[in-house]
């Protein structure tokens, strides 16, 4: 809470949050990549089972709308063909067989005509699934987790947010479908009391039309329903999966390594590759400075390498010590700025000099060994 301090001259206002140590525990960063993906495998995802259902109530009643009349056909001949079957039950022809028989047809004729139908939703389902979270199964969520039969945690699941939403969604789809099948039959009354004077063929066309235009209203709302539960629910995940600055921190240190330890591996890999090349700097022929802040040592070898090769370099205290080393074993100094800046900058430990600067190092090497008698 902001605290003001007052005088007869100065007002001085103090927001103490800006003291607060944000160290541990306040989630205020959006989710990192890892954390998302992690949650992902263990089958947390941001999904609306609303949608779900609103989308295959949507392609069931569009599946009907469309083969209604074929529905209808199988359904009057399935009806013709067993009502009139009632007589040879009457004649002491009933059997066990005789029903299996009957059984088996009825069975096969239902499966015929509602196979279609189920596989259409089931599409749509996985489609919606699909379209929600992507493809990427997981057997996560089917693993028992024994903290679920704890009934402690079950009775503080019972006053969490997400039933409140649950049950208000719950109230409001009931009360939506109550309201729809009101006004859609209220005025559909006197026309479903025709059916007596109809056809079987008929009527169950005109039950099966006026079940198919409610079914679609209710799945329009539901549909409303389910992208406001969509939506909901991205929002929900988004905020739950928030973490803290220090969960990031920690989350880096695990995925990348700790920057201190790996800042202490570079120095200790650093350390050691100046421990071999100032082992190998008695060899040089040679070693050119800047004169102050470079110094390079030169060894050339025609058996070894077509070229003079760079086995050590170093710039400021580096090249204190090389030139310190170069003067314990007598290898001579020379002073060429261009040179040691190129070779310094361009040229990598244990590396040939490139061809450009054969020309001023083979200078360099002449003078040496003019004045060391080498040949």
């Amino acid at each position: 809470m902001p605290l003001t301090i007052c005088s007869d001259e100065y007002y001085l206002r103090l927001d103490l949050q800006f003291f607060a140590n944000d160290e541990g525990g306040e989630k205020t960063e959006e989710a990192t990549p890892k954390k998302l993906d992690d949650a992902r495998k263990e089958g947390q995802v941001a999904k609306s089972q609303e949608l779900n259902t609103a989308f295959e109530l949507i392609m069931l009643f569009v599946i009907l709308k469309i083969f209604v009349g074929s529905i209808s056909n199988r359904f009057v001949d399935g009806f013709k063909l067993y009502y009139g079957s009632i007589e040879s039950y009457s004649e002491g022809l009933f059997t066990m067989n005789y029903f299996a028989a009957y059984l088996r047809s009825a069975m096969g004729q239902i499966l015929v005509t509602l196979v279609p139908v189920l596989a259409a939703s089931v599409f749509m389902a996985v489609a919606v699934n699909v379209f929600q979270v992507g493809w990427k199964p997981t057997a996560k969520p089917m693993e028992p987790k024994f903290d679920k039969l704890n009934p402690v945690n079950g009775f503080k699941r019972i006053f969490k947010l997400d039933k409140l939403v649950d049950l208000l969604k719950a109230v409001l789809k009931v009360g939506l479908v109550a309201y729809i099948a009101y006004t859609t039959f209220r005025d559909r009354v006197g026309l479903i009391s025709l059916v007596y004077d109809l056809n079987l063929f008929s009527a169950v066309m005109l039950i099966g039309n006026e079940v198919i235009n409610f079914g679609l209203k209710v799945s329009a709302v539901f549909l409303v329903v389910g992208v406001a539960d969509y939506i909901y629910q991205k929002f929900k995940f988004a905020k739950e999966m928030r973490m803290s600055k220090q969960e990031i921190k920690d989350e880096f240190k695990q995925t990348e390594g700790d920057p201190k330890i790996k800042g202490q591996i570079r120095q200790k890999m650093r350390e050691a590759s100046q421990r071999r090349m100032m082992q190998k700097l008695p060899e040089a022929d040679v070693v050119i400075t800047n004169p102050t802040h470079l110094a390079c040592a030169i060894k050339y070898d025609k058996e070894i390498a077509e070229a003079p090769v760079l086995i050590a370099k170093g710039a400021d205290y580096l090249a204190e010590k090389i030139k310190e080393t170069a003067r314990e074993h007598f290898i001579p100094i020379v002073e060429n700025k261009p040179l040691a800046r190129m070779l310094y900058h361009n040229v990598e430990i244990d590396e040939e000099i490139p061809q450009e600067l054969y020309q001023m190092t083979a200078e360099v090497l002449s003078y040496v060994y003019s004045i060391s008698g080498k040949m």
